[in-house]
């Protein structure tokens, strides 16, 4: 935010005033008036970005094109126009208000990582100037021993390098009423290997561009020079408020309520979703959003979630490097800008039992630079065989690859809602709809599906004519057709969405490898281009139709179908980190150049001690909770209930007359004896998990013998929050946090 007034809020409650000083804030950081209703987004978008409208201003013509160059074909930019860019940018952030820069980057842990460097530097005792070198731009050293590497190095070995990613503008993030020129970079260690998100996914896009490129100009358009690789990332979220937050340690320290009785209204009478937007959430809603839109992050969508309390933002597609980058920063902003209104923002995919968790949709194609979506059907989907090719191989890299993608999404908070009759289940399958099934069915020979008339007539005079898409939707798919791009909506709403996007990627790009060599191969025997692909695509709809499914995903039946199809369906993080450092997951990665087997093999055991350390803490705020909050507050209540049955009983009253109240108290020492045998058996399990060695045999281990505890102990815990009084009961409820006032 902006640079605040001198004015103190301690004592101040009453929450407009706090909107307003945030909007002053928000107002004064873009040098632009209190905004209206009449101000334009546009008006003020990207002005907190180092982006080519910026770049004009501050450097040369060729340094500018370096910068695109760069971006475009990955052409290295030298020393001198980097110095060049450099001056430029510091000049820049430093009329902005920016007085420290730092190379901003997503490790392996966490959402974003930075080291905050002055642009300051002394000249004698009692002088100094500001300077910023192109060395310094591009190349920085943040200590790496600290960050996961998966036994990639020791840990008294540090060094580790950031190194600026020219395909992502810089930008100045405001926190605090602090500006910081903020440079996106890769993260690698000093022998090499990737250390963050980024520096494989960029390698996956590079190589998905380049054989997506070569396809089309070989098979389909030799116009066609390049192409993109776009992703839009719908993004779900949770928003309660603070002082709520702050009583519940579970949420602080694990991100989700362990313990928590549902309220008697849910999401059942489904009045949350789309429903008009409580005015506290909307204040945070616009304020978020322009922080986002003055740095470049295009959003577009705000609406309420299914479940209470639950919302969702969207922005406008990008390409896929730039659109994660946007994500994360947005999620900084988000968090950012909920503390400043005394709200919190949940990213955990369940922070709630009983109602719907969060998710990120990732909705992902690929495009050429003359503009063409390589999955867009066209009028004529059938006869469009550059279309087909594209879709036919992306459903077959699923196919082949489908456990690899169900691992690309693992996490321990991705696993309360897969599955869970809300969310994609966790089996791999693909929609695509009853029109472009019967063009699959056509490819391979088979029968038609029934059609569903879809004429687009209705009978109300007045409203103009609705235009029906080809297919509908389906919500309950993992990987979704949705039109012109496939929609990844499994990955998790607090994930580094480039987990996904670089496994995606990885795949598409060994199959469209596979892809050519099968076509060489067929035009060797003096075949027509046209017939050797229109074969080649024939055999792979065979052999990946059954990764094709248009039915309920939520269904019990899905699940005996699609184990009697041969699909897995892997309900753990545990179970589906597996797949990494399978023969055949490391076959696709090396041959496509992403990861190596070492790599690989680093990065799963980071995953999985991430897995382990999440299952701990939760284990340890369940003890906590039940030590300190719940088993107080029980034998609280049960003493008031102890006293009630002795004056009763002093006035003649008979044992049979005080049953009820005799049971209560029975049944809460039940409950009390309950939680406290179990957890002293959960303590004793994470011990025992804790003394093995190998990683992912203690994360099956935390997972089959510590984890099943959680619920079984949430039974006793969730009974006692029913029965003891509120006035007791001193952890704010589901029915506070879930209708926020």
């Amino acid at each position: 935010m902006g640079i605040k007034p001198k004015l103190s809020l301690a004592n101040v409650n009453d929450f407009m005033l706090k909107f307003v000083l945030v909007m002053t804030v928000s107002a004064s950081s873009r040098n632009i008036d209190h905004p209206d209703e009449t101000l334009k987004i546009s008006s003020y978008y990207g002005k907190m970005v180092f982006g080519p409208e910026n770049q004009k201003k501050y450097l040369s013509t060729k340094a500018c094109n370096a910068i695109s160059d760069a971006g475009k074909n990955k052409n290295s930019i030298n020393a001198k126009i980097a110095d060049e860019i450099a001056i430029g940018m510091q000049n820049w952030a430093m009329e902005m208000g920016s007085t420290h820069y730092t190379h901003w980057f997503q490790p392996l842990r966490g959402n974003t990582a930075e080291k905050h460097d002055s642009f300051f530097e002394p000249t004698g005792q009692d002088t100094g100037v500001e300077a910023f070198s192109g060395k310094a731009l591009v190349q920085q050293e943040p200590d790496a021993s600290s960050f996961p590497n998966g036994g990639i190095r020791n840990t008294f070995e540090a060094r580790g390098y950031t190194a600026w990613d020219p395909n992502s503008p810089a930008f100045i993030m405001e926190k605090g009423g602090v500006r910081t020129l903020c440079i996106p970079t890769i993260f690698i260690s000093y022998t090499g290997e990737a250390l963050d998100y980024k520096a494989p996914m960029l390698k996956s896009t590079a190589a998905l561009r380049k054989i997506s490129t070569d396809i089309i100009q070989k098979y389909f358009d030799p116009k066609v020079k390049d192409c993109s690789v776009s992703l839009g990332v719908e993004q779900e979220y949770f928003l309660v408020d603070k002082s709520l937050y702050e009583k519940r340690p579970d949420l602080v320290l694990s991100g989700r309520t362990v313990i928590g009785k549902s309220p008697a209204k849910g999401q059942q009478l489904d009045d949350h979703y789309f429903g008009a937007i409580p005015n506290r959430v909307l204040s945070f809603m616009s304020a978020f959003e322009e922080q986002a839109h003055l740095l470049g992050v295009p959003l577009r969508t705000r609406h309420n979630e299914v479940a209470p309390s639950q919302y969702e933002c969207a922005p406008q597609y990008e390409e896929v490097n730039l659109a994660i980058d946007h994500n994360c920063l947005l999620m900084d902003i988000m968090e950012s800008v909920a503390d400043d209104l005394d709200l919190k923002v949940l990213f955990h995919e369940k922070p709630f039992a009983g109602v719907n968790g969060s998710g990120k949709h990732n909705n992902w194609s690929i495009i050429t630079d003359t503009g063409v979506n390589l999955f867009s059907p066209g009028a004529n989907p059938e006869d469009n065989q550059m279309f087909l090719a594209f879709f036919i191989n992306a459903i077959k890299a699923v196919k082949d690859n489908a456990d690899l993608l169900r691992a690309s999404i693992a996490t321990a908070g991705n696993d309360h809602r897969l599955g869970a009759n809300e969310a994609p289940p966790a089996i791999m399958s693909v929609y695509i709809g009853s029109t472009l099934t019967n063009v699959i069915e056509k490819i391979a020979g088979s029968r038609r599906v029934e059609e569903k008339d879809k004429s687009g007539k209705q009978e109300i005079e007045s409203i103009p004519d609705i235009s029906f898409d080809n297919t509908d939707r389906n919500r309950t798919s993992p990987f979704a057709f949705t039109g012109n791009k496939f929609e990844f909506r499994a990955v998790g709403s607090n994930d580094n969405c480039s987990s996904a996007m670089m496994v995606l990627n990885t795949i598409m790009t060994n199959q469209l490898m596979q892809f050519e060599k099968d076509v060489e191969a067929k035009l060797k025997g003096k075949t027509s281009k046209e017939n050797a692909i229109a074969d080649i695509l024939k055999s792979y709809v065979k052999d990946a139709k059954k990764i094709i499914f248009g039915g309920n995903g939520y269904s019990d039946a899905w699940v005996k179908e699609a184990k009697s199809r041969g699909l897995n369906n892997i309900l753990t993080t545990a179970e589906a980190l597996q797949v990494y450092t399978s023969p055949e997951a490391i076959k696709v990665f090396e041959n496509v150049g992403i990861l190596s087997r070492h790599e690989l093999e680093a990065r799963n055991e980071i995953k999985f001690e991430d897995y382990i350390l999440r299952l701990q803490i939760e284990g340890r705020v369940i003890n906590d909770l039940s030590n300190n909050f719940v088993i107080p507050s029980a034998i609280a209540y049960q003493n008031r209930i102890g006293e009630n049955i002795k004056t009763l009983l002093s006035i003649g009253q008979t044992k049979k007359s005080i049953s009820v109240q005799s049971q209560i108290v029975k049944d809460i020492s039940g409950h009390i004896n309950g939680i406290y045998t179990l957890n002293n058996e959960m303590t004793e399990e994470r011990k025992k998990a804790n003394k093995i060695g190998d990683a992912s045999k203690r994360a099956l281990a935390y997972c089959k013998k510590v984890k099943p505890y959680f619920d079984d102990i949430r039974v006793h815990c969730d009974a006692l929050e029913q029965i003891v009084d509120d006035q007791e009961w001193t952890l704010p409820k589901y029915s506070d946090l879930l209708y926020m006032k």
